[in-house]
């Protein structure tokens, strides 16, 4: 039978919001044995096929089964304090979406939990952007600052001419997206020429691009590497280290990571968003 719906602190009905447990590190999950409950799956083994559609339908959406649906062994209580090993699956928020969209939508609260994670996955959706442009805003204004850095260095070691250090730059480039020059980038991505490959790079790939950054200027001013055959093959060779780095990690490659929304809209939407928050109130007319 499911457990009854209790009315939280904010005038919710929401039984989901009760199961939810957090860990040390303060993520989210819930157990399907709650969730089957709650449900109103009498018969545990009825709520595994639910499990399994959900399984189903998240490898179809791209993500990593893994990443939102752990087996685990839970104890639960059989009477006059006696306990029993169950099996049981620790699932994400998203991984709730999906079971409760492959529930028996005959059942109210089946209905009522559809509702509940549709809006609250869209909320996360919408924080999980929210943070994301925030990260790209930070790394992408770093780029600015270490390439300024980086060009003083590779100045040093005798790239002087802006052909030259175009060159120098596709090595960078080349070590780090497996030989791709930048122009090679901007096709790879859909991309004008006009279009800043910086400007279309998500948080993962901005961060790559600033490690080969930093490193690079360090290497060149540590080694004092001079001539500019030397200063791209430094910078080719640090470039292929983080690529080596990423691929050892089992990350996505850069070339294979999508272009982003251009940062430009971003900063132009924080920049309407501070003058609006600075604007103070129109008074009322009398």
């Amino acid at each position: 039978m499911a457990k009854e719906i209790v009315k939280t602190t904010n005038g919710h009905a929401s039984p989901f919001e009760q199961i939810r447990r957090t860990n040390d590190a303060g993520m989210e999950f819930w157990s399907s044995r709650d969730f089957a409950e709650v449900l109103g799956y009498g018969d545990y083994r009825n709520f595994e096929g639910v499990i399994e559609k959900a399984k189903l339908a998240c490898f179809n959406s791209g993500h990593r089964i893994e990443d939102h649906f752990v087996d685990v062994t839970e104890m639960i209580e059989i009477g006059k304090g006696g306990q029993r090993s169950v099996k049981s699956i620790l699932m994400s928020r998203y991984a709730c979406y999906l079971a409760i969209q492959n529930a028996d939508p005959r059942k109210e609260i089946v209905a009522q939990g559809q509702t509940y994670f549709a809006i609250q996955t869209r909320r996360q959706e919408l924080e999980d952007e929210r943070i994301e442009e925030e990260r790209r805003l930070l790394l992408r204004e770093e780029m600015r600052r270490h390439n300024l850095q980086l060009a003083d260095a590779a100045k040093g070691a005798g790239v002087i001419e802006p052909i030259d250090y175009a060159i120098f730059q596709n090595h960078g480039y080349m070590g780090l997206y497996g030989g791709l020059k930048q122009e090679d980038i901007h096709r790879r991505k859909g991309l004008k020429k006009s279009q800043k490959i910086l400007d279309h790079m998500g948080s993962t790939e901005l961060a790559a691009n600033l490690f080969r950054a930093t490193q690079t200027e360090e290497k060149l001013r540590r080694d004092e590497v001079k001539g500019k055959a030397a200063a791209n093959r430094t910078h080719h060779e640090v470039g292929a280290k983080v690529r080596q780095t990423i691929q050892e990690l089992g990350g996505t490659m850069p070339e294979e990571l999508p272009a982003a929304e251009s940062i430009k809209k971003i900063e132009t939407k924080q920049h309407k968003q501070l003058n609006m928050a600075g604007t103070p109130a129109k008074k009322k007319g009398k």
